[in-house]
């Protein structure tokens, strides 16, 4: 690639083409990294939380983000917080991971914010039937079967301790949270 020209995609939008790590960090060209996820995919809800917690596991949540991130912009509208909260977590753990301290807490402490009205008994559920799942493998519970309450405490959890006197940047696959629930 001629550095002085800018990656574009087929459409000749601009699109970094270089390489990325495992925490979404932009690599030389011509660096081994890891294969980046594509934009723009369509997934079910379940498919969604599948894929990310498969790369939140491997301590890819840059790429987790992605995936998120694309149910947040194709998902009917009163999902979108859904989305956009949980994909805010998951930046929160990559900015944390990549020692952004303040950055990692701040946007911990927003996605957290976000999943709050998607919380059982929360009223902004009532009405909101196309956020109750009905597929048998969440149990038709709310928000697709994510464990809302355990995800914003481990957000709030993990970053009073990120923003803490002499924190050190945290192992993205150990601090990985379960979207839902259970153990590893």
């Amino acid at each position: 690639m001629d550095e002085t020209r800018r990656d574009r995609d087929t459409e000749g939008r601009a699109h970094n083409a270089r390489p990325r790590d495992g925490l979404g960090r932009p690599l030389p060209y011509g660096s081994p990294g890891v294969e980046r996820q594509p934009e723009g995919v369509v997934r079910s809800p379940q498919e969604t939380v599948r894929e990310a917690q498969r790369l939140l596991d491997a301590g890819m949540p840059f790429h987790a983000h992605e995936v998120l991130e694309d149910a947040w912009k194709s998902g009917p509208v009163t999902e979108r917080e859904l989305w956009r909260g949980l994909a805010q977590l998951a930046v929160g753990l990559t900015h944390a991971a990549r020692g952004n301290v303040m950055g990692g807490a701040r946007l911990l402490r927003r996605g957290a914010a976000a999943l709050t009205e998607f919380m059982e008994g929360s009223d902004a559920l009532d009405g909101l039937e196309s956020v109750v799942s009905t597929d048998s493998a969440d149990g038709g519970a709310p928000a697709h079967g994510i464990d809302v309450g355990a995800l914003t405490g481990w957000a709030r959890e993990l970053a009073g301790r990120v923003e803490g006197p002499g924190a050190e940047p945290v192992d993205a696959a150990a601090e990985a949270p379960r979207l839902r629930g259970g153990s590893r």
